[in-house]
């Protein structure tokens, strides 16, 4: 299984090294570029093909690595990440309407549920529910899964937050799967991220090798969010090497912590303010360290790691014998309380307070970009 995953990683990581460069290039000549806004963080204008670049390095990935594994439900897989790409480089050229990318992402999630026959349908005990009936199921799944595609696309405002977070989801997720002894979903995993390291790499250190994700990107990893979560929580796999006790539902929400409740709140505050739920603005958790005085590698780092605060409260919760609805309890809380209760404390908090002068002092620290070390990283990057 060790050799899977390094193959799969290492040949999904030099694939999007090699085409990278070359699609900054294609961008440039064709204009496919995101340019500078009221509402957007960037000065100038960027490239936005890198889910194109990630998309490829998982595909050939999957490729390399078929002959060792069972792939056939991963076809479907790449099927529907190949319509989401689409998709989403069309949104990025054309600005499709929310409607018919909503229509768009639930035929695939239907597509994936009637082709893999896999539905979130295992609540693992947690409410004392075990297994529901696929009337029940298939809605839910519908809902949860739509959900994070949208939460994946809208955390995508600043360098490195969207490609790091998926980074940090897959090794998440990809240790379930490698405890379960589930070689696909591993597989799969280990692919994302393998493709997703170069692009963050040059996202995040690149200057003229920089290039976004675009909604391409982001919608092809709201699929691959999606396909774990969805295997993770269905009666269609075997997860019997995971600990009974190990909630699975309060595990997933945790690893999905900044973008499902983030989202949340940005949707439900524009929803208040009687304006339509996808009308973009600047909300965003992100939005408030920039806000802050952080550089956007300070932002990125800050979200992580308050992403991975919520994880680590699950698997303590779960350490010191919590039920699997007290699990799902201390998700939620420290959910909602590192993304509306953060967020709205210090947006209502005087300009000269303490805490706000800290925040802004330790969004200083985190300006070492284009100095030092940054800029030895960026020249070699650019270099590649």
């Amino acid at each position: 299984m060790i050799k899977l995953i390094l193959i799969a990683l290492i040949s999904s990581m030099l694939a999007v090294m090699w085409i990278h460069p070359r699609l900054v290039k294609i961008a440039l000549m064709k204009d496919i570029v995101d340019n500078p806004d009221a509402r957007k963080l960037q000065k100038v204008p960027v490239p936005v093909l890198g889910g194109v670049a990630v998309f490829f390095g998982i595909v050939l990935g999957i490729t390399l690595t078929s002959a060792y594994l069972n792939s056939t439900s991963l076809m479907i897989i790449i099927a529907t990440m190949m319509i989401m790409l689409y998709t989403g480089v069309m949104d990025d050229i054309l600005s499709l309407s929310a409607k018919l990318r909503f229509l768009v992402e639930i035929g695939v999630i239907m597509l994936i549920i009637w082709v893999n026959n896999t539905t979130i349908n295992n609540f693992g005990g947690l409410w004392n529910i075990d297994v529901i009936d696929n009337n029940l199921a298939i809605p839910l799944t519908i809902f949860a899964t739509v959900g994070i595609i949208n939460a994946i696309n809208m955390i995508d405002g600043v360098n490195g937050l969207s490609s790091g977070y998926c980074i940090l989801s897959s090794i998440a997720f990809g240790s379930i799967f490698y405890l379960a002894g589930n070689t696909t979903m591993l597989t799969l995993a280990a692919v994302s991220i393998g493709a997703l390291i170069p692009f963050f790499m040059h996202n995040v250190f690149g200057k003229t090798s920089k290039m976004f994700i675009g909604d391409g990107g982001t919608l092809v990893m709201g699929i691959v969010m999606s396909t774990f979560v969805m295997n993770l929580l269905s009666t269609h796999n075997n997860m019997s090497g995971i600990d009974p006790t190990f909630g699975l539902i309060p595990f997933s929400l945790a690893v999905m912590a900044v973008p499902v409740f983030d989202t949340l709140r940005v949707m439900s505050a524009r929803i208040m303010r009687k304006t339509s739920p996808f009308n973009p603005d600047k909300t965003h958790l992100h939005h408030l360290f920039i806000e802050m005085g952080f550089s956007h590698s300070g932002t990125t780092a800050s979200i992580l790691a308050l992403n991975l605060a919520v994880i680590l409260a699950h698997y303590l919760t779960w350490r010191l014998g919590g039920s699997i609805d007290t699990q799902l309890y201390v998700v939620i809380c420290s959910g909602a309380l590192i993304t509306g209760g953060f967020y709205y404390s210090l947006k209502h908090m005087d300009n000269d307070c303490l805490i706000r002068r800290l925040m802004r002092r330790l969004g200083r620290t985190t300006h070492f970009e284009r100095k030092g070390l940054f800029l030895v990283i960026q020249n070699l990057i650019d270099k590649i």
